[in-house]
């Protein structure tokens, strides 16, 4: 399994970030290893709209089952579901504490958005 994971920075300790269409960038991480790969979302950053579909196109591509994020607007969300990604939203804290929450059954999943598009 293969969860992605919002963030402000490029490794484990960085903090979640609460933005899922424009995080700085999102971690697909390997939670049985803790491997990782970076992916740049800086393109979506300061997109006019769509942001929100492009990144979730992306978490897909990178075989991602799981998105843990703050925030996950209406269109997001549903291309996620869409997708077959399960999407955990108001999460906080790093990285690494969001997957180790997630393992030990701390989060639960989203049933729609929690915020409107654009935020």
């Amino acid at each position: 399994m293969k969860i992605a994971v919002t963030s402000k920075g490029r490794d484990l300790g960085s903090a979640v970030d609460p933005r899922f269409g424009r995080a700085a960038y999102i971690l697909v991480v390997d939670p049985s290893s803790m491997k990782f790969e970076v992916v740049d979302n800086s393109g979506n950053v300061n997109a006019f709209k769509g942001a929100g579909i492009q990144a979730a196109s992306m978490v897909s591509d990178k075989g991602a089952e799981v998105l843990l994020t703050g925030f996950c607007g209406p269109n997001a969300y549903k291309t996620l579901q869409a997708a077959g990604v399960k999407v955990v939203n108001d999460v906080s804290g790093t990285v690494q504490e969001a997957v180790t929450a997630f393992q030990e059954g701390k989060l639960l999943f989203a049933k729609n958005a929690n915020v409107e598009g654009h935020w």
